[in-house]
């Protein structure tokens, strides 16, 4: 019989609601149609491999939400860099100082679970305040000794899954030198930034002390996808580049000091606040960053929405409720800043 998502597949619907009665489940509904996915898959597909896949996906997905679940109120930075990284090198020691003062200002850090600044991540916020996401490789990508013990280690088939785990549960992301796969990290995060796929969120680039990787970087950026017109100006504010790994640490810090966090319902976005605003600073937003506005449209602050109670524990936060264009991403970090100013 052919499935619908809609409540018109008779018997077939009484025994989902049964199995899930009997069962025990959290938001039957969203449930059902997951299940109703499923099945409709086993109709459509007689290709092991590609069920496989599917398979393999909605477990490792289960099992990332059951292990990051707990720690839900706590803000998490994911760190990236390289595997092939020394302990005796000054860049690890960095990342070292820079995990430990995230982990002194309540933070927990993800790494990729491997050595070299993985290790040195967990090893900097201690294995009570960290996350290690790992993959099955065939070198370089056994467990660090920190996180090898823990229980809130991850190991994934594959590394869309994993490229999930690091920003769906990423406050802040932090950049080390690396390489290829740094550098894939590196452009993922910006490019989900920039396209408003993820949230505006903090990406730090911690360089060395000479500056001769991601200040180099920066010079291609500028040099070469500026001036052909690749990028634009304003996509330099979608990250910021330190050598010291407090003012990195600060720099995420201050991103929350009176922005939450955002979403779009429907056409609105909506920016959790910690703390409300004047109108007087409400008026100075909407003048100084009326090019991110629709045309013709206000800045107003108010409650939550309908649609936002998928998001229980953000419901008493105030709003700012805008237009946004949806295409100056590099400008909305720097209304955040501005709102973190008042």
């Amino acid at each position: 019989m052919e499935l619908h998502f809609n409540r018109g597949n008779g018997p077939i619907d009484e025994l989902i609601d049964q199995l899930t009665r009997q069962v025990g489940v959290h938001h039957p509904g969203i449930v059902r149609e997951m299940i109703l996915s499923a099945l409709k898959a086993g109709q459509e597909i007689d290709y092991p491999a590609d069920l496989k896949l599917m398979r393999t996906t909605m477990k490792e997905m289960r099992y990332t939400s059951k292990v990051f679940g707990p720690y839900r109120d706590r803000r998490k930075v994911t760190i990236f860099g390289s595997a092939r990284t020394q302990p005796e090198e000054p860049i690890y020691q960095k990342c070292v100082t820079f995990a430990r003062l995230l982990a002194e200002r309540g933070y927990m850090a993800i790494t990729g679970g491997g050595g070299g600044i993985m290790q040195a991540g967990n090893e900097g916020a201690g294995a009570d305040n960290s996350f290690a996401v790992n993959i099955r490789l065939p070198f370089e990508q056994e467990t660090n000794p920190v996180m090898s013990q823990d229980a809130k280690v991850l190991v994934y088939k594959y590394f869309f899954n994993r490229k999930v785990a690091f920003l769906k549960e990423a406050n802040a992301v932090a950049l080390f030198p690396g390489g290829f796969g740094t550098l894939d990290e590196a452009m993922e995060t910006l490019t989900l930034v920039q396209t408003g796929k993820n949230p505006p969120i903090p990406l730090v680039l911690i360089d060395d002390d000479d500056g001769d990787y991601w200040e180099t970087f920066f010079e291609f950026m500028k040099k070469t996808l500026l001036k052909r017109g690749l990028i634009s100006g304003e996509d330099f504010a979608l990250f910021t580049i330190t050598r010291d790994p407090l003012e990195a640490v600060q720099n995420i810090v201050d991103f929350y000091r009176v922005y939450h966090s955002s979403r779009f319902v429907g056409d609105t976005l909506v920016i959790r606040l910690n703390k409300p605003l004047s109108p007087e600073q409400i008026e100075t937003l909407r003048s100084e960053f009326s090019e991110i506005l629709v045309p013709g449209t206000p800045i107003t602050q108010g409650g939550a929405f309908p649609e936002e109670r998928d998001q229980p524990d953000l419901l008493h936060l105030p709003r700012l409720l805008l237009k946004f264009n949806r295409r100056n991403f590099g400008l909305l970090k720097a209304f955040i800043r501005r709102i973190n100013s008042f």
